[in-house]
């Protein structure tokens, strides 16, 4: 399997690329990794350094991998974090070119936006350009419960409501949605909730609540999800085997204390995850 990813890309830590790639380089895909903007590290940390691309330069990498003749070899993009609707033309370029020469590539769109507690976090433009333009075009998207809402226009107080949400944004383009982390009224307070819909069904997966506070795990769910639901076209089984492993990483994570999620040291997660988690037709 073959994934063209392009996201943004830290030196130190695991975010964006750098949390995506090597989760999916361990199940064996070979990733093709175009990088949105090179820093020093995220953020969140209040002081960083480098640089970001802007969509020509994205566009001129795609062009060379078009012209090494790769393209219908390419099952799948992925995106994540958006800096300019620049970027992300860039970015539905790059689908388009792929989609052209292997239709039958998924496109999974991490809708970065915001989260609860915190709200919007992207630049101005970014959450409509995501809205009307990403989304649509992906088959498979990754939204928290808070960009769920937005993208929605409901707000999921109950299982019943995320399930509503869900299926309306899938009438806009996303046959397949991922909620990375839920929490409803039916959610024990120890507890986090995913929960996956495709054709009409939807499942749900719960794992204990961890303490900690990291970035860029919903990179990597995003990209075990991709990888998974390639390989078996069962959303279902998708969130089973990348909740298991993100389950694992974070737990690692957690345990030791860690700022930067333990990409590396805790990669026999992606491949046996140590514990799993009954998934449930909802």
């Amino acid at each position: 399997m073959n994934v063209l990813s392009i996201q943004s890309h830290v030196a130190y830590g695991h975010v964006g690329n750098a949390s995506a790639v090597f989760p999916m380089q361990r199940l064996g895909v070979e990733v093709w990794a175009v990088h949105t903007v090179q820093f020093s590290n995220h953020t969140g940390y209040g002081a960083w350094r480098g640089r970001v691309f802007d969509g020509p330069a994205i566009e001129e990498l795609v062009e060379g991998i078009a012209e090494r003749g790769v393209l219908a070899t390419c099952d799948g993009v992925l995106s994540g974090y958006m800096g300019s609707a620049d970027i992300g033309t860039a970015i539905l370029r790059a689908v388009a070119r792929v989609r052209e020469a292997n239709p039958a590539a998924l496109y999974c769109c991490d809708p970065v936006i915001g989260d609860i507690g915190r709200g919007v976090f992207v630049r101005p433009g970014i959450p409509e350009f995501m809205r009307d333009h990403a989304v649509p075009a992906a088959d498979i998207i990754t939204p928290n419960q808070f960009e769920l809402d937005y993208l929605s226009g409901i707000e999921t107080r109950t299982l019943a409501d995320a399930k509503a949400a869900v299926a309306a944004v899938q009438a806009s383009g996303p046959q397949v949605v991922l909620v990375t982390s839920l929490h409803t009224e039916e959610t024990p307070d120890d507890s986090i909730d995913m929960l996956a819909g495709a054709n009409g069904q939807f499942w749900r997966l719960r794992t204990p609540r961890l303490s900690l506070d990291v970035n860029g795990a919903g990179d990597a769910t995003a990209a075990l999800f991709l990888v998974h639901y390639a390989r078996s076209r069962s959303a279902g089984e998708a969130l089973g085997a990348a909740a298991a492993s993100i389950y694992g990483l974070l737990r690692r994570t957690a345990e030791a204390g860690a700022r930067e999620i333990l990409t590396v040291a805790a990669q026999e997660e992606f491949v046996a995850p140590s514990r799993t988690f009954p998934v449930e037709a909802v």
